[in-house]
């Protein structure tokens, strides 16, 4: 009889492992494929960020190493090699969580596992069938790609995120369905090696679920990269001929658009992974978008029974997976463990890199907030000059009565490293002021936070 047992061993699942072994509790994980680490480190966050790296490598030699005086000549694109280089990174995280389940006793099982009632779990793999039991159950089974209705996906021409990241070669054309964050960082990959991205996106702007700003100041960013954009669309159709895929979209006027590639990339989001898990046997049920639904402490209806990650509401974030399961493993041993989801950062890789914390400013003025705004261009950053990345800027939200920061919101250069900064500054309940007066190091990129900062205080940027 194990203490807790968790289905799935991605970034959710296996740290909620580790979180349970360290407060002494037997622990078990199922994982149903070879490797462990789940969508995040096999097909997801981990091997997306190694193509964005080296394709941003081949940009920068192709378009401005030449202005920092170096030359290059003979320049070629080994996509082989750069696929060859993301497996490698990817075998060698499977090896440090392999690594982390030995050093903290996790007894690891691997096959697919279903419940046959709320303390027994049944893991079915090709070297037959196990049974175990245990106490606590933590379903943390992740996502998987979503499609749109009457569009199917051949794994070949059609293809998901999963796809997109083992191409043998590079589209010429390759066409976006959806402009959130999954779409953009996989057009970014390819439209840097040379392929024209077209994305058809049925909101009127790009990341729709973001700061507006941030959208905009993305989309000339991108534009830059040969992306061409068709807002205000939806889909009618998508068909696969030989190397030809048609994309049939209906615009805000009611007309159709075609448009014809060699790619067509379905990135429209994802829905949880919540099937033949036997839930039913353990008397849980699903939503109507098939998440498990949980109380406060994310248990389920079920006591015993928890579930984190993609599997219930929220953002699908790796990172909120992992503080989720720190979270349940706590709650089983009797400790006090908070979330302020509020505070729980989003990023999106493209480059410029685009980062988020806090309200936007759309929710703001829809919850009537009484709030100002700072704001400063990356342009007026002397780093950022001094490696030509000046794209972007930093947007500050803050209480206008109080100058508690409500939001960050950042596109620019290592955005992403920047915003836990105003994440820290945020779980104090920090001021615009005190981000302002706080010293930065002379010339960052962190900057241009402590000047939006500043901004937002009675308009005292000192830069700009």
């Amino acid at each position: 009889m194990y203490d807790v047992t968790v289905i799935g061993s991605g970034p959710g699942g296996y740290i909620a492992a580790i979180r349970a072994s360290q407060l002494g509790f037997k622990t078990a994980i199922i994982e149903r494929y070879p490797v462990l680490g789940g969508t995040c480190l096999n097909v997801g966050c981990i091997p997306s960020k190694a193509l964005l790296d080296s394709s941003e490598h081949y940009h920068n030699a192709a378009h401005k190493f030449e202005v920092h005086g170096i030359k290059v000549k003979g320049l070629e694109i080994d996509l082989g090699q750069m696929i060859n280089r993301k497996n490698g990174v990817v075998q060698q995280m499977n090896g440090g969580i392999t690594y982390l389940m030995k050093k903290h006793k996790i007894d690891v099982y691997n096959g697919h596992g279903s419940f046959i009632n709320k303390n027994t779990i049944k893991v079915v793999s090709d070297e037959g069938e196990k049974t175990i039991e245990s106490k606590n159950i933590i379903i943390a089974t992740g996502s998987k790609p979503s499609t749109l209705p009457g569009l199917e996906i051949d794994y070949k021409r059609i293809i998901t995120s999963t796809e997109a990241l083992n191409l043998t070669e590079i589209p010429k054309h390759l066409i976006v369905i959806g402009g959130g964050v999954i779409g953009l960082e996989l057009g970014s990959v390819y439209a840097r090696l040379g392929s024209k991205i077209s994305v058809v996106e049925f909101m009127e702007g790009l990341v729709p679920t973001m700061d507006r700003t941030m959208g905009k100041e993305l989309q000339k960013s991108l534009k830059k990269l040969g992306f061409d954009y068709y807002f205000k669309h939806k889909v009618k159709s998508v068909k696969a001929k030989g190397k030809t895929v048609t994309v049939i979209a209906e615009n805000s006027k009611g007309e159709d658009i075609s448009l014809e590639g060699d790619y067509c990339l379905v990135a429209v989001g994802r829905k949880p992974y919540t099937e033949n898990l036997g839930l039913e046997n353990a008397g849980l049920a699903t939503d109507e978008r098939g998440r498990i639904p949980v109380d406060a402490h994310l248990q389920t209806s079920v006591p015993g029974i928890y579930a984190i990650g993609d599997v219930i509401q929220g953002a699908m974030l790796a990172h909120k997976a992992e503080e989720e399961g720190v979270f349940v493993a706590e709650i089983i041993a009797g400790q006090k463990p908070h979330i302020n989801y509020n505070l729980i950062p989003g990023v999106v890789y493209t480059w410029p890199e685009v980062a988020a914390v806090g309200q936007t400013e759309e929710q703001l003025k829809a919850a009537g907030v009484n709030y100002k705004v700072g704001t400063c261009p990356y342009k007026a950053n002397g780093r950022a000059v001094a490696s030509i990345d000046t794209d972007g800027l930093v947007k500050v939200l803050a209480n206008a009565d109080t100058d508690e920061i409500l939001g960050v919101h950042i596109i620019g250069p290592r955005a992403a490293d920047i915003i836990g900064e105003a994440v820290v500054a945020m779980e104090f309940r920090a001021s615009a002021e005190d981000i302002g007066r706080i010293s930065h190091a002379h010339p960052t990129f962190a900057e241009a936070l402590k000047e939006a900062a500043l901004d937002a205080t009675a308009k005292r940027a000192l830069n700009f």
